[in-house]
């Protein structure tokens, strides 16, 4: 449900665009990587390369001496870093959005029912009452 919940947000935001064409540019750069720099013998090495490069690790076991590499290289790291960046912020930001509307939606039910408050069964008025205690408790705890 939580995953679910993600990729929504990702499609509606955008970002599952950006991170789609990010692949997609990987895939293509660890090609061409693997066809112009003499260091990179096979399409597997050319992937485990942008991969150093693109999260920055910088391990040195492959190095672009070309300057297309090198072009790809810094192209790569960048888009990797801004990608990076992107999708855990919008997941954090709807997440938190999530929570204030949820937060907002339980305290005007919670209002609604002090409203109508010699109207409620005891069962009501006892679950009413241990809202209220918690919400106390965690606003203790909170200070």
């Amino acid at each position: 449900m939580k995953i679910k919940r993600i990729i929504r947000v990702l499609k509606y935001t955008g970002t599952f665009k950006m991170l789609f064409s990010f692949i997609m540019f990987y895939c293509a750069a660890s090609v061409v990587i693997w066809l112009v720099e003499p260091n990179i013998d096979t399409l597997r090495d050319g992937f485990w390369y942008l991969f150093v490069a693109g999260t920055t690790i910088g391990f040195g076991d492959i190095v672009a001496v070309g300057l297309i590499g090198r072009i790809i290289t810094a192209v790569l790291a960048i888009y990797a870093i801004v990608v990076t960046a992107m999708i855990p912020g919008v997941v954090v930001s709807y997440y938190m959005e999530f929570l204030k509307i949820r937060e907002k939606e339980s305290i005007s039910l919670f209002l609604e029912k002090l409203e109508r408050l010699p109207e409620l069964s005891r069962e009501e008025l006892a679950e009413l009452s241990e809202r209220a205690k918690r919400f106390n408790n965690a606003k203790d705890k909170g200070q």
